[in-house]
């Protein structure tokens, strides 16, 4: 009784450090900001992941993160449902085929984070006529020092059919920073460049680090040898 108590207090452990990494990982997947689906009336995303709400009244978990008013949250195609000509294609996550960012005026759009953060970050993206950029600043709202600069090329086009959208599929992107980040600058010609699952926290949008993945897997495999050892 006392090794299995010791195993499971070992495991319980092992998945508070696990839990907590990946607790680490924030991921706007922009679903839920448009308060139908599908729908061409696009919501303004505002205070959505900031504890407030979008301009059609939606809000999602507050990540202390906020948009200004040309972040628009696009619906994305899927089978049988047409409500823009950009789609995932079926590719990716499952929870993160219906919205997406956009913006529809200026030449970028923010995403300003007054708490801040490190490293860097990856998001998933389409442009399949004009490429675009990211900028990370020091400052809200594109102030401050710029800390990095990604080029971003033209995506290719190519999805089945049943998806109806020429924006597809996405393509991973990330990049990394010194210093302490309040803002990206998403930027590119208007209605020709989409975001997707902006993660923090992660190289890979929408997932944990592959470091976090190999911990939990060496940690269930030590436990399993200490238990067959001691039967």
């Amino acid at each position: 009784m006392k090794l299995s108590t010791a195993l499971l207090a070992t495991a319980a452990a092992l998945f508070t450090v696990v839990g907590g990494a990946n607790a680490a990982v924030i991921d706007l997947n922009f679903e839920g900001i448009n308060a139908t689906y599908p729908s061409t009336n696009y919501a303004e995303i505002l205070n959505f992941y900031n504890g407030g709400t979008s301009n059609q009244g939606t809000s999602g978990t507050n990540y202390g993160i906020s948009f200004p008013s040309n972040a628009l949250a696009i619906c994305l195609n899927t089978p049988g449902n047409a409500c823009s000509n950009t789609s995932r294609g079926g590719l990716g996550d499952p929870n993160s085929q219906k919205g997406a960012l956009f913006f529809l005026s200026g030449a970028t759009t923010f995403l300003d984070d007054p708490a801040g953060f490190t490293k860097g970050f990856s998001f998933n993206y389409v442009a399949i006529n004009e490429g675009g950029s990211v900028n990370v600043y020091s400052g809200p709202d594109g102030t401050g020092t710029l800390l990095a600069t990604l080029d971003l090329p033209t995506t290719p086009s190519g999805c089945s059919d049943i998806y109806s959208a020429a924006f597809c599929p996405f393509v991973a992107a990330g990049v990394s920073f010194a210093g302490t980040a309040q803002s990206i600058g998403f930027s590119g010609v208007a209605n020709q460049i989409v975001f997707d699952d902006v993660t923090f926290g992660s190289a890979t949008p929408g997932v944990p680090e592959p470091t976090t993945l190999a911990i939990l897997g060496a940690g269930l495999v030590g436990l399993g040898v200490a238990r067959r050892k001691f039967r």
